[in-house]
């Protein structure tokens, strides 16, 4: 934890930026680029978000966003998902906006009331508690419908 939580965020960046024009290059790839990550790395996602132009969408489990003036540089649709008491449980953290940022309705915060943190992952295990199924089930309809746009 403390060896991710001191990475240099513009390292992390430039990182994403080399993976990211790989695959653009490779033969597989439909000329599209969807970064999406969970918890740190959802974070991480919407950083690179307001950082790479040519993005199709973002998809942000769980991750706080960069503060306001670097969300207004962000030109693609961003799925932020997020369990229902985030907004209010982290509003102390720098730059943690649960509104709808500047008018965009793809920055709005899609919530899940009773979810876990990690209900990605949480609510797909046999014994998951009921609320985390239905965001798991709920958030991958959502994800997968703007995967195929």
């Amino acid at each position: 934890m403390e060896a991710i939580s001191n990475l240099n965020p513009d390292q992390v960046t430039a990182d994403l930026n080399a993976a990211a024009d790989y695959a653009m290059k490779i033969p597989a790839s439909n000329g599209k680029l969807f970064v999406g990550g969970f918890c740190w790395g959802g974070g991480k996602t919407f950083r690179f978000a307001t950082n790479r132009g040519d993005l199709a969408a973002a998809f942000v489990f769980y991750g706080p966003p960069p503060d306001k003036d670097s969300m207004a540089r962000i030109k693609a649709p961003v799925l932020r998902v997020l369990r229902g008491e985030r907004c209010t449980h982290r509003r102390d953290h720098p730059g943690y906006h649960c509104s709808n940022e500047g008018g965009r309705q793809d920055l709005r915060p899609i919530t899940y009331d009773g979810a876990g943190h990690g209900f990605m992952r949480a609510g797909e295990a046999p014994d998951a508690k009921d609320a985390d199924k239905k965001a798991r089930a709920e958030a991958w309809v959502r994800w997968k419908n703007l995967l195929g746009k």
